[in-house]
């Protein structure tokens, strides 16, 4: 990228930026405390983390108006650790995972991406935003008609205040608003300081105090590659619904190595691994944060609030911020999709809907986006198998038979179960011109095929194999013999 195009990525539409950036914090503030808790430390370790990856990936990633932070499925990887070992290995392997992320950026691995289909991808936005709603149901349970009263007046603030200006993000009201009425009248509701403590100083930088030995690196290297994997595909995914959004074009090798760098400098100062936040994004994107700058004011202003404003930031009504994520959660699903259930073929509907179904009952993106993939690839090759064309001919005392399509370890069998091993033809000719192998399942196959015909005295031969087929047929005097 020139300069003068990263130059204008923080400098294009200032105030919107900050704006919708400030819009971002206060979407983040409830669901990083709350995967805290999911990860087993602290709020502040979070929020630090939250910090310094926003600011830090703002200006070294590749994909501007992306908001990232210390959430997703990373906290699930981290709580066994903690549990395990204590929160010193975990600022350990966040270190880890950061240098391994580096690594997979410059080496350009990111193109694994192009494996994930679409409807996966579908299912991973549908079922994120089934957790982000599902998130805010506690919030709702076990409370006065307050809080419902004031989710509903900021539902109202958010949808009809843009019908009359959009100088300011409605959310931004929202929270003013709910704000103010809660210290104007007192009443019972929650507030973000029952959340847990939050922060009041600044982030140290000191490396974990943990041995540095073989042991150590033995413990910490399969939770840092976890979390490492799982970040980088969350946010290479949100980084695709971004692009698709705003008809722009992100560089994944830059957010990779920029998401690593991000999580070393939070393992460096505390705080735990995260990644990109497609909820929070979204509601950025919406309120027309586009740059790095709104990128930026997410994670600075978010230290504002907790080290400058920590009072003021603890009485915000957490019926405020329910609204704001319900907003979120509505904006980040992808409704037509439900259209495309009748319109799609069964097959595609399937895998969104079990890509969903894995995600919401795990709780885990990465597991649910591993089932949509695999999902994928077993229709795929059952797709591909059901292609394969057998046909026979006879010429005298030959039986010919001519291989159409690809034969690999799905077809494979199909290709045994053509030929008639009862025939009374002394020779049965394979013609594979038009038949492409994939694996070594296919040369078995053929092995196995001429290992039974010679057990009845029938010489097998096979024409018009490629040289790669060649190359994987079993090495014997008959193959590639001419018609």
């Amino acid at each position: 990228m020139n300069l003068s195009a990263y130059r204008a990525q923080w400098t294009r539409n200032p105030v919107r930026e900050i704006l919708a950036g400030m819009v971002g914090t206060f979407a983040l503030i409830p669901e990083v405390i709350a995967f805290s808790y999911v990860a087993g430390v602290s709020p502040a370790v979070s929020l630090f983390a939250s910090f310094m990856i926003s600011v830090t990936i703002a200006i070294t990633g590749g994909r501007p108006g992306m908001i990232s932070g210390a959430a997703g499925s990373v906290a699930l990887v981290a709580a066994t650790l903690v549990h395990a070992h204590g929160v010193q290995y975990l600022f350990a392997a966040t270190i880890l995972a950061g240098v391994l992320q580096v690594i997979f950026g410059l080496l350009r691995l990111q193109v694994i991406m192009r494996f994930i289909p679409a409807e996966v991808q579908t299912g991973f936005v549908n079922a994120l935003a089934i957790l982000i709603f599902s998130a805010q149901v506690p919030q709702m349970l076990h409370v006065t008609w307050h809080t419902y009263a004031l989710i509903a007046l900021g539902l109202a603030i958010i949808y009809l205040l843009p019908r009359l200006t959009t100088l300011i993000p409605s959310p931004l009201i929202c929270i003013v608003v709910l704000t103010a009425i809660t210290l104007w009248i007192p009443m019972p509701v929650h507030t973000v300081s029952g959340l847990g403590d939050l922060p009041t100083g600044l982030p140290q930088f000191a490396l974990p105090r943990i041995p540095l030995t073989l042991s150590t690196l033995e413990i910490i290297f399969p939770y840092a590659a976890a979390m490492a994997a799982v970040g980088l595909l969350e946010s290479l995914m949100t980084a695709d619904v971004v692009d698709d959004k705003t008809g722009t074009r992100s560089s994944p090798e830059a957010e990779c190595t920029g998401l690593g760098l991000s999580n070393i400098l939070a393992g460096a100062s505390g705080g735990i691994a995260g990644c990109g936040m497609i909820g929070q994004t979204v509601g950025n994107l919406r309120y027309g944060g586009r740059g790095r700058l709104s990128t930026f004011t997410a994670g600075a202003f978010l230290l504002i609030l907790m080290v400058l404003l920590h009072d003021l930031a603890g009485r915000v009504p957490m019926a405020a911020l329910v609204a704001i994520m319900i907003m979120v959660s509505v904006s980040t699903f992808s409704w037509s999709s439900l259209r495309d259930l009748t319109r799609h073929p069964k097959r595609s509907s399937l895998i969104m809907l079990v890509t969903v179904a894995v995600t919401v009952v795990s709780r885990d993106l990465a597991l649910g986006v591993l089932a949509g993939v695999l999902l994928s690839c077993t229709f795929y090759a059952w797709h591909v198998s059901e292609l394969l064309h057998i046909s026979r001919t006879q010429d005298g005392d030959r039986d010919i038979y001519t291989v159409t399509g690809e034969i690999f370890f799905a077809s494979a069998s199909l290709l045994s179960d053509a030929i008639d091993f009862q025939t009374d033809a002394r020779t049965v000719v394979l013609n594979l011109e038009r038949a492409r192998f994939g694996d070594v399942t296919s040369a078995a196959v053929i092995s196995r095929i001429t290992q039974r015909l010679q057990a009845r005295n029938i010489t097998l031969l096979v024409t018009g194999a490629t040289d790669t087929a060649s190359s994987l047929l079993p090495d014997q005097p008959s193959l590639n013999t001419p018609l």
